[in-house]
């Protein structure tokens, strides 16, 4: 019997020794890219998952680049990836996609994102030349110009006073129900006042539920993810039947919003079902719910702590005042002229770099000099790394809104893409830009505050404030 016993003792060592071996030195026609294959099944996910309290690059990825190079492999969540910090590579990728490369999400969001039984995160081609041109009608710049400018403002004006009736204000939490519920209106008409379902509230679980394993069992994060979701889909819905119940009324084409031009492709075009649409407009309202509010509560907390750059940012804001017409709303020319807004601007958007990378998958084995990255394996492109070239950004951990006087169009263009890049790039990027210069429009002229609490900034590898920012905000005299 124990000769029986250590014979499948061995025999178990082997196959496991076997398996370990076969994990760690994939099959490739060619030769990967340098780096560690971690744990069986796991990976190197944990490391990942390590929380970072500083606005540098993730130390999983800083450190791997110090010791493999720019492009390296590991395997996240399962799955085979290639990690690249490399500007040529990283341009290549996004530049590839529909021919090399495709969209691709981890399984929790991918899982998340599901429509009508598949996933269409990969969307191509017409239908994704279609969605954004649908979006842009109703967020980009000539929208912004001719229509939104004076909505948005009354949105930052309602919101900051009913801040200042408060005894102290979560700006994370705060801004994030107000950009929520601001951009559902100008989508889809919805209105938080009058509705029985708090929109945001449904977003704000969904978000802090989503980095969940995804493990859909009773009880699970996971399943409450799914289940907030849901929650926020039948919000959707619902606006969504009342639309059609009136969609006989004809309305002029600059009125119209994202409800009625999609309801006006479902009868043109089978791909446009219902889910799909409703699922389109759950994840741009959870993109502007989570980047819009990280962003300005991140420019608040700078500003703070920098009376200088706050004194810039009060003289050109009160200059604007100073030769507007009185009861007038901001105008596309006041907007345009916030230079030094922009300024600040960019610097917390260089420096927030809220996702770790863009996510793709390999549809066909890729060559590059000397690597083989085999079909099927998934790439994160982490472009945002520029932000922290010190080469490029002298001191890059120091927030310097000054240093974008110094920075050409040319090296700009290089070296920062906070929206993206290629086909890509955020439908949601002017529309994001304009509610942030008119939030700090309103907030250094009208408003002072103190800080009650700094909050903590964490990377876990999603930029996070832990307890957040929390203010007190007092109308001037």
């Amino acid at each position: 019997m124990l000769t029986f016993v250590l014979f499948f003792v061995a025999l178990f060592g082997l196959y496991y020794t076997i398996w370990i071996n076969k994990w760690r030195n994939l099959n490739c026609e060619g030769v990967l890219p340098p780096g560690s294959m971690g744990f069986p099944f796991i990976g190197e996910t944990l490391q990942l998952l390590i929380p970072s309290y500083s606005l540098d690059t993730h130390p999983f990825i800083k450190k791997r680049v110090q010791r493999y190079g720019p492009i390296f492999r590991s395997n996240i969540a399962c799955r085979p990836i290639v990690i690249s910090t490399d500007p040529e590579f990283n341009k290549h990728i996004i530049n590839q996609e529909g021919r090399l490369v495709e969209m691709w999400y981890f399984e929790t969001f991918s899982k998340i994102l599901v429509l009508d039984g598949e996933s269409r995160t990969n969307i191509s081609g017409y239908i994704h030349k279609y969605i954004r041109g649908a979006f842009l009608g109703q967020l980009g710049a000539e929208r912004l110009k001719m229509k939104m400018l004076p909505l948005i403002e009354n949105m930052v004006t309602e919101t900051l006073h009913s801040w200042s009736n408060q005894d102290v204000v979560h700006v994370k939490n705060a801004i994030s129900i107000t950009i929520c519920d601001a951009t559902a209106k100008v989508l889809c008409g919805y209105e938080a006042i009058v509705s029985a379902n708090n929109l945001s509230e449904s977003f704000s679980l969904f978000a802090a539920s989503l980095m969940a394993f995804p493990l859909n069992i009773p009880g699970s994060t996971y399943r409450k993810c799914i289940k907030h979701k849901e929650n926020v889909m039948n919000v959707l819905r619902g606006w969504m039947i009342k639309r059609r119940q009136t969609s006989s009324v004809e309305k002029p084409a600059e009125d119209e919003d994202f409800f009625d031009v999609a309801l006006k492709e479902m009868e043109k075009d089978k791909f446009f079902t219902e889910e799909f649409i409703l699922n389109l407009l759950f994840s741009f309202l959870f993109a502007s719910f989570t980047t819009i509010s990280a962003t300005i509560s991140l420019m608040l907390k700078f500003v703070s702590s920098h009376p200088e750059v706050l004194q810039q940012l009060m003289a050109e804001h009160d200059n604007i005042l100073k030769n507007r017409r009185p009861d007038c709303s901001i105008t596309w020319e006041e907007y345009k002229s916030m230079t030094y807004t922009q300024q600040v601007i960019n610097e917390s958007l260089r420096m927030t770099n809220i996702a770790p990378g863009l996510l793709r998958k390999a549809v066909k084995d890729i060559q590059y000099k000397g690597y083989t990255i085999p079909a099927g394996w998934s790439v994160m492109v982490v472009d945002t790394d520029r932000h922290m070239d010190s080469k490029v950004y002298k001191d890059p951990l120091v927030f310097n809104p000054s240093r974008w006087k110094e920075l050409d169009s040319y090296t700009i263009s290089k070296n920062f893409s906070p929206f993206g890049g290629g086909t890509r790039q955020c439908v949601g990027a002017d529309y994001s830009r304009v509610v942030m210069s008119i939030f700090f429009h309103v907030l250094v002229t009208k408003y002072r505050w103190t800080k009650v609490k700094e909050g903590k900034l964490v990377r876990n590898p999603i930029l996070g404030f832990g307890e957040g920012l929390h203010v007190k905000l007092f109308e001037k005299n």
